[in-house]
């Protein structure tokens, strides 16, 4: 694997950059759906959602919008903000990473990494006791494998219904900073 993560820096977003997040999800769900995993996010561009949208931009606004560039070049985004009501409370103060992506063109170069390393920082700073995020649990679980091998510890298992009758499984995942 290259890391490249030294040229590669970590800046506040803003809402002037939805429309390179909705990219990277765009570019995310093909990729996923090239590698016959679209369990995940669909098949469907993500920047067709405009709830999705609406989301990112709340992040962004709300000041929990992080993202890695190269030069202009935004190359992963991460968002910090509440957990989902899907998911229980944790028993201390924590900071919830709520959106994790990186351009699918520069996989294996440690952008996932940099960008939980910047979120323990953030969580450190504020004064967290621990790191939560939830993500796709189906398929081979690969995702959730990616967090473990990151630190994180599996807890909590939860299903989000889906249209059609079908459910989206999920994990979260911990991390104590103390």
């Amino acid at each position: 694997m290259s890391d490249s993560t030294e040229w590669t820096d970590v800046r506040r977003g803003d809402s002037g950059d939805v429309p390179s997040v909705m990219a990277l999800l765009d570019g995310a769900v093909r990729w996923l759906d090239a590698n016959g995993r679209p369990g995940q996010w669909g098949t469907e561009p993500l920047s067709a959602s405009g709830r999705l949208t609406t989301l990112i931009a709340g992040i962004a606004a709300d000041g929990g919008l992080h993202l890695a560039v190269r030069g202009e070049r935004v190359v992963g985004a991460l968002g910090v903000g509440q957990p989902p009501a899907y998911v229980a409370p944790a028993a201390e103060p924590e900071l919830y990473i709520v959106l994790l992506v990186t351009d699918r063109e520069a996989a294996g170069q440690g952008l996932g990494r940099r960008l939980l390393a910047y979120a323990r920082r953030l969580a450190v700073a504020s004064g967290a006791g621990v790191m939560r995020v939830d993500c796709y649990a189906g398929d081979d679980r690969a995702l959730v494998r990616y967090y473990e091998s990151q630190g994180f510890t599996a807890t909590q298992e939860f299903t989000v219904p889906q249209a059609g009758g079908d459910s989206w499984p999920g994990q979260v995942l911990e991390q104590q900073l103390g």
